[in-house]
């Protein structure tokens, strides 16, 4: 995938999701259909489960894995570790803390963020091991660049550059029983949304948003006022915030698999137009939005 377009605009590349518990996550997101990667480790104490999508985009449910080595690493100076305490410190050890933007150029993206006074501190390279449901494994290496608002404890996007990209089959991991293919929208919450709209359009590199919605190359990205949000998806708006990550809408290709597949599986579930409404819970940070797409 082209992590960047010839306009300069960003794709949507992942999602982080904070969980207490990995085990409880992928327990919660093989309920809802999800294929679940093995466990991936970081080497500054944190790790994943991620579910990886057709489109190219995925899910990282995160959790601490090595509690001393994360403090050691926020304490260096690792952003992505100490971004992930402030969420959790603020929200809890549940939830929806980033956006994450592909990139072919982190440092040109944190030298932006730094000009537009968004950045939340220093580029991190770094490396971890990746498997397939195979076994075979590869190394992955990125390195990211952050944005976030003064004083915003709830939220925050990072540029990810794939400096080396794991040679590895995805294909199972991306076939998943509820059908889900890939992310439509990424939808936000805010008290402020004017004032969010600039931090995602320099996080993103796009100028134009309308009506609060940034329209990536691969998915939308809204921006609601909490009275909006509950309207459209008939689910409380939470708390106020000047911004957070509140819900994900995944495409799948039949809406009567997915409500079988969800009832099946005892998760209860509400329709709101044309899509099935996945409130939040244990190991699922965000609402989980299905909507059947050709």
């Amino acid at each position: 995938m082209t992590r960047t377009t010839a306009a300069g605009i960003h794709l949507l590349d992942h999602l982080v999701l904070p969980t207490q518990n990995l085990d409880v996550a992928r327990t919660r997101l093989a309920s809802l259909g999800f294929v679940v990667a093995p466990t991936g480790i970081h080497p500054f104490g944190t790790e994943n489960c991620c579910v990886f999508l057709a489109d190219g985009t995925y899910l990282e449910p995160l959790a601490i894995g090595n509690e001393q080595a994360a403090i050691k690493a926020a304490a260096e100076g690792n952003v992505f570790v100490a971004r992930d305490r402030l969420y959790r410190d603020s929200r809890g050890e549940e939830g929806f803390s980033a956006v994450v933007l592909g990139t072919d150029n982190a440092d040109a993206d944190h030298a932006r963020y730094v000009t537009a006074g968004l950045s939340a501190g220093d580029t991190l390279s770094f490396s971890r091991a990746f498997m397939d449901t195979s076994g075979k494994s590869d190394v992955a290496s990125f390195k990211l660049a952050f944005a976030a608002t003064g004083g915003a404890t709830d939220a925050f996007l990072f540029a990810c550059q794939q400096i080396n990209a794991p040679k590895v089959d995805r294909t199972a991991l991306q076939t998943h029983a509820n059908g889900a293919t890939g992310i439509v929208e990424v939808v936000a919450v805010s008290d402020q949304p004017a004032e969010q709209i600039r931090l995602i359009s320099v996080a993103a590199n796009d100028p134009a948003a309308d009506g609060g919605v940034f329209l990536l190359p691969n998915a939308s990205l809204s921006v609601l006022d909490p009275k909006s949000f509950t309207a459209r998806f008939g689910i409380p708006a939470g708390s106020a915030t000047k911004l957070r990550f509140a819900a994900i809408v995944f495409a799948v290709r039949s809406i009567d698999v997915t409500s079988r597949l969800l009832a099946a599986n005892s998760i209860h579930h509400d329709i709101a137009g044309n899509d099935i409404v996945v409130q939040p819970a244990s190991g699922q940070g965000a609402a989980f939005i299905f909507r059947e797409i050709p």
